[in-house]
């Protein structure tokens, strides 16, 4: 009996054509001409010495070459820290690198690099770690978080890097507490603490809940305080919806902002997905109103194994400050990321 694929055809367990090895029955002198997409004897030929060949080569390199060195610098500063010996797993330290281009109505499309970092370091005090990260949420405006990846670097708010040491605990069974004392790392240095606690449940087997509540303080620009809930579930055709609301109290301004996101997700295949979202955002001041609208649609498709990745974001957003007219963007992104998980010997 014969099993018959595409471009391969696997005999049966007492087939002789089994004597030979897996190897020999799939090198290219065996298969059928019909399996390449390119001539048989192209095969063997040496590569063409390219641009594009040495840069994907050189990109290939980093992810070995710059994950292990996050995962070697968390677990040094693990034991480090701890004074122990050894460094404990799950250390969220990470990497990201990247380009985006830009394309928006009457300007030309410009490449900007983009770099973001987080060291977080769970050290043998399980409930006590050190988190060092390139950006803090509390610093960055409401609108510019939601619509974050709509945006190249230099139209992103200048946030300093921030260390903070972090002590994690639980309220009863459900709710989880960390409390943070740090400072932003600058001169002069801005010193702030910020509590959060949040939670998570199922609803009726159906919607994935979720809840999170922070109060922060800076001494240079007072207090907030934040509230984000979001519910989320599956819908036919293998897309997941998602609905989250935010409303944010901003302490310099004297005003609350708010936003409202609806989103769906599927996963075409396994390296390809499509996000579609629209969002509402409004604002306290002089009085309850809306101040920016978006709709934007992200492809995010996976190049290269869990690291390399390509964005494709077209958008729409219709600001109050320009009359609420439409102003569209397109944007592209390469971006890595470097990430290590730490192994106990």
């Amino acid at each position: 009996m014969l099993l018959a694929l595409p471009a391969i055809t696997i005999a049966a367990p007492d087939s002789p054509s089994l004597a030979r090895s897996i190897p020999e029955r799939l090198s290219p002198d065996t298969l059928p001409s019909r399996f390449f997409t390119f001539s048989p004897e192209e095969y063997w030929r040496e590569p063409r010495d390219s641009y594009w060949l040495s840069f994907s080569n050189w990109v290939l390199r980093q992810e070995r070459v710059q994950g292990a060195r996050v995962q070697s610098l968390g677990a040094w500063a693990d034991r480090t820290l701890s004074g122990s010996s050894q460094a404990l797993p799950d250390n969220e330290s990470y990497l990201r690198l990247g380009f985006a281009t830009e394309s928006e109505y009457s300007k030309l499309a410009r490449f900007e690099p983009e770099m973001r970092f987080r060291l977080d370091i769970p050290t043998t005090r399980r409930k006590l770690r050190l988190v060092i990260e390139s950006e803090s949420e509390e610093l960055i405006p409401l609108e510019e978080r939601q619509r974050d990846r709509q945006l190249t670097e230099p139209e992103r708010t200048d946030a300093e890097a921030t260390g903070a040491l972090r002590y994690l605990t639980r309220i009863g069974d459900a709710i989880n507490l960390s409390s943070d004392l740090g400072g932003r790392l600058r001169l002069p240095p801005d010193a702030f603490w910020r509590t959060t606690a949040s939670n998570r449940w199922q609803w009726h087997g159906l919607w994935t809940l979720g809840w999170q509540q922070r109060f922060y303080y800076y001494h240079q620009t007072g207090w907030g305080a934040r509230t984000w809930f979001g519910g989320g579930r599956s819908l036919a055709g293998g897309w997941q919806f998602q609905s989250s609301s935010e409303l944010e109290w901003v302490h310099p301004d004297r005003k609350f902002v708010a936003a409202q996101i609806f989103s769906l997700r599927k996963a075409l295949n396994n390296r390809s997905t499509l996000i579609p979202r629209i969002g509402i955002l409004g604002e306290s001041q002089p009085n309850w109103r809306t101040s920016s609208a978006f709709a934007d649609l992200t492809w995010r498709y996976r190049l290269h194994s869990d690291w390399l990745y390509a964005e494709l974001i077209p958008a729409l957003s219709f600001p109050r400050s320009e009359r609420f007219s439409d102003q569209g963007s397109v944007v592209f992104r390469i971006e890595m990321f470097f990430a290590g998980t730490v192994e106990t010997p």
